[in-house]
């Protein structure tokens, strides 16, 4: 598939791109989002437009050079591939003393309407999703509702794409990837979804494993095989009626 042209906005033809967001740049050029490239590195989305807007990204420079590399001369596409490059060449920022700066972390954010939304990729699944796990049980302390979405291999799934055995009620919500990985969702508003409390006990038995919680839940209800592996996981929430 051609990769596909955009348009720079306003801030972006302001300035001069530093060296991060011109690294960016030729990701999507061969075909990549700012989505892919925020799971690539493991950070936010919006990050990677402050790359644009805010001219920052000095600190996954060396990352992101060794993708595009990866990409142009080793025809490396799997997103957790990269990310995996990635990750060896990501480093801590440090203060101006020369210690490791701390990490800056988001509150966990329910609106009042209960409405809230988490997402890992390839290498916060890796160590547990353990950063999924204050929604989980917040969500669970005000009884909201629960959907996720996963994504495996096609292979790691049972049941074929759009099977109601699958996620009963869900039309949409199978998204088909180039790299043969599919992303599915769990549960809706429309289908009612699933008790979060019953999640936040999941996690709990699992030792606050939120990767190992889900996956488990998934092999139990026969939805992936045992030895699948999720690579992108996708928690969110809201109030019932």
């Amino acid at each position: 598939m051609p990769p596909r042209r955009r348009r720079r906005n306003q801030s972006e033809q302001q300035g001069e791109l530093n060296e991060a967001a011109q690294l960016a740049d030729q990701l999507q050029q061969a075909g990549y989002t700012k989505r892919d490239i925020a799971r690539i590195i493991n950070r936010d989305p919006s990050l990677v437009s402050q790359f644009y807007s805010k001219h920052k990204g000095a600190a996954f420079v060396p990352a992101l050079r060794q993708v595009l590399a990866a990409v142009e001369t080793g025809g490396i596409t799997d997103l957790p591939e990269l990310a995996a490059i990635a990750a060896r060449h990501t480093h801590r920022r440090t203060t101006a003393s020369g210690a490791r700066a701390r990490v800056r972390t988001k509150a966990v954010l329910i609106t009042p309407t209960g409405s809230g939304t988490g997402r890992v990729s390839a290498q916060a699944i890796a160590s547990g999703s353990a950063r999924l796990r204050p929604l989980i049980a917040e969500a669970a302390r005000l009884g909201l509702r629960l959907a996720f979405t996963v994504r495996l291999t096609k292979t790691g799934y049972v049941h074929p794409s759009g099977s109601r055995s699958d996620s009963p009620g869900i039309r949409r919500e199978v998204i088909q990837r180039a790299d043969h990985t599919e992303e599915r969702s769990y549960g809706s508003a429309q289908t009612g979804g699933f008790d979060a409390a019953d999640f936040a006990r999941r996690v709990d038995a699992a030792g606050g494993d939120v990767t190992t919680a889900v996956h488990q839940w998934l092999v139990e209800t026969g939805r992936i095989r045992p030895d699948a592996q999720i690579i992108h996981f996708e928690v969110r929430t809201w109030r019932p009626r």
